[in-house]
Protein backbone atom coordinates (compact mmCIF):
# COMPACT_ATOMS: atom_id res chain seq x y z
CA UNK A 1 0.00 0.00 0.00
CA UNK A 2 1.47 3.26 -0.95
CA UNK A 3 1.09 6.68 0.97
CA UNK A 4 -1.11 9.23 0.23
CA UNK A 5 0.84 12.17 -0.53
CA UNK A 6 -1.53 14.84 -0.68
CA UNK A 7 -1.53 16.11 2.56
CA UNK A 8 -0.81 15.66 6.17
CA UNK A 9 -4.35 14.18 7.28
CA UNK A 10 -4.30 11.89 4.43
CA UNK A 11 -0.89 10.67 5.63
CA UNK A 12 -1.37 10.65 9.02
CA UNK A 13 -4.94 8.22 8.64
CA UNK A 14 -2.16 5.80 6.37
CA UNK A 15 0.39 6.07 9.53
CA UNK A 16 -2.12 4.89 11.91
CA UNK A 17 -2.53 1.43 9.94
CA UNK A 18 1.24 0.70 11.08
CA UNK A 19 0.06 1.38 14.93
CA UNK A 20 -2.45 -0.82 15.74
CA UNK A 21 -1.40 -2.27 19.07
CA UNK A 22 -0.97 -0.44 22.40
CA UNK A 23 2.69 -1.57 22.92
CA UNK A 24 3.62 -0.13 19.68
CA UNK A 25 1.99 3.43 20.63
CA UNK A 26 3.25 2.99 23.99
CA UNK A 27 6.74 2.09 22.71
CA UNK A 28 6.85 5.26 20.60
CA UNK A 29 5.82 7.05 23.72
CA UNK A 30 8.14 6.12 25.80
CA UNK A 31 10.94 6.68 22.91
CA UNK A 32 10.32 9.86 21.74
CA UNK A 33 9.64 11.12 25.96
CA UNK A 34 13.36 9.49 26.60
CA UNK A 35 15.03 11.13 23.30
CA UNK A 36 13.85 14.70 24.73
CA UNK A 37 15.15 14.10 28.25
CA UNK A 38 18.36 13.28 26.53
CA UNK A 39 17.95 16.28 24.57
CA UNK A 40 17.64 18.05 27.78
CA UNK A 41 20.38 16.70 29.48
CA UNK A 42 23.21 17.44 26.54
CA UNK A 43 22.02 21.04 26.99
CA UNK A 44 21.75 21.09 31.38
CA UNK A 45 24.90 18.90 31.25
CA UNK A 46 27.02 20.82 28.45
CA UNK A 47 28.06 17.18 26.87
CA UNK A 48 27.59 15.91 23.44
CA UNK A 49 26.80 12.30 24.93
CA UNK A 50 23.07 12.06 25.55
CA UNK A 51 22.62 14.04 22.19
CA UNK A 52 23.67 10.24 20.54
CA UNK A 53 21.73 8.51 22.89
CA UNK A 54 18.59 10.40 21.51
CA UNK A 55 17.80 9.06 18.30
CA UNK A 56 18.68 5.37 19.74
CA UNK A 57 16.09 5.57 22.57
CA UNK A 58 13.31 7.27 20.04
CA UNK A 59 13.69 5.25 17.18
CA UNK A 60 15.04 2.32 18.76
CA UNK A 61 11.92 1.44 20.83
CA UNK A 62 9.87 2.53 18.20
CA UNK A 63 11.47 0.13 15.86
CA UNK A 64 11.05 -2.41 18.41
CA UNK A 65 7.40 -2.25 18.42
CA UNK A 66 7.02 -2.39 14.79
CA UNK A 67 9.15 -5.46 14.28
CA UNK A 68 8.63 -7.35 17.54
CA UNK A 69 4.81 -6.14 18.33
CA UNK A 70 3.19 -5.12 14.73
CA UNK A 71 5.25 -7.07 12.25
CA UNK A 72 5.75 -4.48 9.97
CA UNK A 73 8.29 -2.15 8.75
CA UNK A 74 7.94 1.68 10.17
CA UNK A 75 6.78 4.28 7.33
CA UNK A 76 10.07 6.18 8.48
CA UNK A 77 12.13 4.51 5.80
CA UNK A 78 9.66 6.24 3.01
CA UNK A 79 8.49 9.14 4.42
CA UNK A 80 10.78 10.33 7.07
CA UNK A 81 9.74 14.13 7.59
CA UNK A 82 6.15 12.87 7.75
CA UNK A 83 6.77 10.09 9.56
CA UNK A 84 8.37 12.39 12.53
CA UNK A 85 5.29 14.57 12.79
CA UNK A 86 3.32 12.07 12.63
CA UNK A 87 5.48 10.31 15.84
CA UNK A 88 4.63 13.51 17.52
CA UNK A 89 0.51 13.84 17.11
CA UNK A 90 0.30 10.17 17.89
CA UNK A 91 2.29 10.30 21.37
CA UNK A 92 0.32 13.78 22.35
CA UNK A 93 -2.77 11.50 21.30
CA UNK A 94 -1.30 8.81 24.03
CA UNK A 95 -0.68 11.26 26.18
CA UNK A 96 -3.85 13.15 26.34
CA UNK A 97 -6.12 9.62 26.08
CA UNK A 98 -7.01 11.10 22.38
CA UNK A 99 -5.66 7.74 20.86
CA UNK A 100 -6.75 6.53 17.80
CA UNK A 101 -9.30 4.59 17.19
CA UNK A 102 -9.47 0.83 15.78
CA UNK A 103 -7.17 -0.05 18.83
CA UNK A 104 -5.75 -3.68 18.88
CA UNK A 105 -4.12 -4.53 22.38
Amino acid sequence: MNAPRRNFREFYRYYLTFHRTSMNRLLHTIGGLSAIVCLVAAVVLKDWRPLAAAPLCGYGLAWIGHFAFERNRPTVFQHPLWSFFADWRMIGEVLTGRSHAGRKN
